[in-house]
C-alpha cells in the first residue's frame, strides 16, 4: 500500500510528544503505539480509515507525517490541528507565580485538535468513575473485537482503528459486559453512536455550543464533555471538573492545598476564556500532589445506575 506524506514547518516551537501523548488511552492503546519519536495513531476519518505517523525535526524547524489508507489525505491534512496550529493563546497570561515558572520552562501553551468527536468521545465515557486500569482494559477489549487493524504498516505494528458507529450500535448487552464496561457507559456509547453524523459535525461549531450539544446526550456530563472538547475541539477553556485528581492537583500546585471541583472553578474564573490552559500547563510541568492516600479499588459489581459525569 503506498503512503501520502507531508512536511510541515510551524515556524514556532512545536512538541510532538507533548502535543500528542496525552491523547494515548494507557500505555496499552491500540490505536497508538510509540516507537522513539514516532508517534503511529489508528485513525477513523470522515473519509476512512487511516494510519498516520507523526515525528518531528526540531533542527530543521519541521514536522514530518506519513499516512496510509483511505483516510491518509485527511490525516495529513489534520496534523498541524493536532499540534494546535488552530489554536489562539493570545490574551492568555499566566499570572500566578508557579504558572510563569512553568510557562517558561515548557513555553507556550497549544490545545490541539483532531476534529474527530467520537474517537474521543467513546473512550471519555469509558473512562467514567471507574479506574483508569479498568477503564483502559475495556477500551482495548472494544476496539479489538469490534474494531479493525489500521491501513498498511500500522497493521504489522499491532495498531487498530476504533470501531465505527454502526458496530457500536449492534454490539449485544452481554458482550458489554464481558468487556467490564457497565450498562449505564455502554447505554451512553450506543446513544452517541445512533447520532455519531451530528456530533462530528459539532467539531466546527462554537465551543458551548458544541458543549451544549454533547451534555444533551444522556450519560454525558460535564467531565466526559470536558475531556472531548478537550481533545476534538480544541477548547481552551475546557476543564475536567468532576476529576479524581484535577482539582485536587490543580489546588496543591497553586496554593498548597487541594481544591474540590467548586474551589476550582472560583479559583480559575479570571482566566476565562483559557481555563483550560491552566489545566494542561499544571499537567505539563508534572505538577501534582503527593499521593499518599488509598487507591481507588477497581470495582467487583458493575452498577447499572446512569451516571452524566
Amino acid at each position: 500500500m503506498s503512503s501520502r506524506t507531508r512536511v510541515w514547518r510551524p515556524g514556532r516551537p512545536c512538541s510532538v510528544r507533548g502535543m500528542l501523548l496525552h491523547r494515548r488511552r494507557g500505555a496499552g492503546d491500540p490505536t497508538y503505539r510509540l516507537e522513539g519519536e514516532r508517534h503511529w495513531r489508528g485513525l477513523r476519518t470522515p473519509e476512512g480509515p487511516a494510519t498516520l505517523v507523526v515525528w518531528s525535526r526540531p533542527g530543521d524547524g519541521e514536522v514530518h507525517a506519513e499516512a496510509w489508507g483511505p483516510g491518509a489525505d485527511w490525516a495529513l491534512a489534520s496534523v498541524p490541528g493536532l499540534l494546535g496550529d488552530d489554536d489562539d493563546p493570545s490574551g492568555f497570561e499566566p499570572r500566578h507565580p508557579v504558572l510563569v515558572e512553568a510557562a517558561r520552562r515548557h513555553g507556550e501553551v497549544r490545545i490541539g485538535r483532531s476534529g474527530l468527536v467520537m474517537e474521543s468521545l467513546v473512550p471519555a465515557i469509558i473512562e467514567q468513575k471507574v479506574t483508569g486500569q479498568e477503564a483502559f482494559a475495556g477500551f482495548r477489549m472494544l476496539v479489538h473485537r469490534y474494531g479493525e487493524p489500521a491501513p498498511g504498516p500500522g497493521a504489522d505494528r499491532g495498531l487498530w482503528v476504533q470501531p465505527t458507529p454502526d458496530a457500536l450500535r449492534t454490539v449485544p448487552s452481554w458482550e458489554w459486559l464481558r468487556m467490564h464496561i457497565d450498562p449505564a457507559r455502554s447505554r451512553a456509547v450506543v446513544t452517541a453512536a445512533r447520532v455519531a453524523e451530528s456530533l462530528e459535525r459539532t467539531a466546527g461549531l462554537p465551543h458551548r455550543e458544541a458543549e451544549r450539544r454533547l451534555r444533551s446526550l444522556p450519560g454525558v456530563g460535564v467531565w466526559t464533555a470536558a475531556e472531548t472538547l478537550q481533545r476534538a475541539h480544541g477548547d481552551p477553556d475546557a476543564v475536567s471538573f468532576g476529576d479524581y485528581h484535577v482539582a485536587q492537583d490543580i489546588g496543591w500546585a497553586l496554593t498548597g492545598e487541594p481544591f474540590d471541583d467548586d474551589a476550582l472553578a472560583e479559583f480559575l474564573d479570571p482566566w476565562r476564556p483559557h481555563r483550560g490552559r491552566v489545566q494542561a500547563l499544571v499537567v505539563a510541568a508534572g505538577l501534582r500532589r503527593p499521593r499518599h492516600g488509598p487507591r481507588m479499588a477497581p470495582r467487583t459489581h458493575l452498577p447499572a445506575r446512569v451516571t452524566r459525569r
